[in-house]
Formats: C-alpha cells, structure tokens, sequence
C-alpha cells in the first residue's frame, strides 16, 4: 500500500526542532502520549519498532489523533517498511541505510530519514536520490564537529541528528546551518509514561517545539 506521497522527508524535518524518538512496551500509552505531544506542539512522533508493540502503538496513533503524523522508526528492512506503511506510518527512520530499504519507501511512496555515519555512507544514500538524513548515532560519531566538516562537501545534504542528543545539547546542534531538527528521548521519559504524567510531556514538547533554528529559506 502507498502512503500519502505529498509528505517529504524535508516536511518532517522543518514541521518542529525536535522529533521524538518513542519507545512504547503499552498500546494503552500509545494515544496519550501522542496527544500530549500534539499539545506541546510535535506532531512527527517516531514511534521506533523496538518493542513488540512498537507496530500495534504506531497503529493506534494513526487511528485515534489525526492531528498527529504517525512515523516509524528502527526500519531496517523491506518488510518493515511495508509493515509499518501498512500501520498507517506516514514516514519512516532507519539506523542505517540500505538500498533494499530505500527501494521499499520508494516504492511505498514513505518519506525516509535514512541512518548515516561516515562519508561513503552519505554518497551511497545520495546516490539513491536522498539528502535528507539522519546523523547517528550523532556523539558517538562526532557530533557537531562532524556535521560542521561534513557541510563543506556536502553542503547539499540535510541532517537530524540523532543518539545523544538532550535538552542540554539540542540549541549546538540546531545552530548548524545543516541542521534542520534533532531527534532524541528526552521528550518521552520512562517514568512520565509509566506514571501517565501526560501534563510533564506536554510541557517537554512546548519547551522542545521553542527551541530555535536558523532560518531554512
């Protein structure tokens, strides 16, 4: 099944600074957590294929807030592109990048934030047409350094670093002129889900949603 084609990659980039990488382990959470996100004002919620009900979460947040934009994250073959898709995933994340992956999405109509680290990974994604990527895992692989070398040859490509990433360190990365959004869990902590403080997630995304970046033309 394709997916709405009219979202792009750069569309989930630019939407907020911060997309939020959600691991669930309780369908229940799924929707409040989505919505209490919403209100903070996030709305590209990367629900990741960690758990077992990683997929049934991602459903369910398709279903029940519209408001929301559905995406899946740790997609790291065909299958689970299709899967995901077939979830209602509106787009898709991966930690790493093949062209197996990348073929699925292209075929699904899924905008894809592929996972890159080094520079031949970089020039393997271009090749497939990408240049919207995500940086991970973004300290252990050098962080804002890196991204500052990378923007000489490749000043073409967009990133959303990811691993590593916090409310303390998110404005250094986001000052980088190829740097449209980060990714990170701070967003979503374990204990504020069990407990279901939805109002502290809430209050995490507005402070997140605030965060500021540089113009994107």
């Amino acid at each position: 099944m394709a997916v709405n084609k009219t979202l792009s990659a750069l569309d989930v980039m630019r939407d907020a600074p911060v997309i939020p990488v959600i691991v669930l382990h309780d369908v229940a959470h799924a929707v409040p957590l989505a919505r209490a996100l919403v209100a903070g004002g996030i709305r590209m919620l990367e629900v990741t294929l960690r758990t077992p009900q990683g997929l049934a979460c991602m459903e369910a947040i398709a279903r029940e807030v519209p408001e929301a934009v559905a995406g899946a994250g740790t997609v790291r073959t065909a299958a689970d592109a299709q899967a995901v898709a077939k979830a209602g995933a509106r787009f898709a994340v991966s930690p790493g990048y093949t062209r197996a992956v990348g073929q699925a999405c292209r075929d699904l109509g899924l905008p894809l934030l592929a996972g890159v680290a080094t520079g031949s990974e970089i020039m393997v994604a271009q090749e497939d047409g990408l240049t919207e990527l995500k940086f991970f895992p973004a300290l252990q692989a050098g962080g804002a350094p890196m991204l500052k070398a990378w923007n000489g040859p490749f000043g073409d490509v967009t990133f959303c670093p990811t691993g590593g990433i916090h409310a303390g360190n998110a404005a250094e990365f986001l000052a980088l002129p190829n740097v449209a959004c980060v990714g990170g869990s701070w967003l979503t902590p374990v204990d504020a889900i069990a407990s279901g403080d939805w109002g502290r997630i809430t209050q995490l995304a507005r402070e997140a949603s605030q965060l500021m970046r540089p113009g994107r033309g």
